[in-house]
């Protein structure tokens, strides 16, 4: 992290805002204990995406875009956690 970049710390800043995004979704989810508003498909395809983003950012070596997908996609797992989880005590 030596060789931060201006445009490391743009990308840093921009990961940071779409990333702490999610967390109001999971603090109403958690709160609600309801998720039944919320798009199990949507937020599948959203992980499986933030996931693929986060290879590339290894493969091209970007600390934000690797930090920033790495913390979203625990977040949108946990919300996807909670849906499902919400899906199956609610039956």
């Amino acid at each position: 992290m030596n060789n931060l970049t201006s445009i490391d710390l743009l990308g840093l800043i921009a990961g940071t805002f779409t990333t702490i995004a999610f967390l109001p979704q999971l603090i109403k989810t958690w709160n609600s204990k309801s998720a039944e508003d919320i798009s199990l498909g949507m937020f599948l395809l959203f992980s499986l995406g933030v996931a693929l983003w986060g290879v590339y950012g290894f493969e091209i070596h970007s600390i934000p875009v690797i930090i920033a997908n790495l913390v979203t996609f625990l977040l949108t797992l946990s919300i996807l956690g909670l849906k499902i989880y919400y899906l199956v005590v609610s039956d």
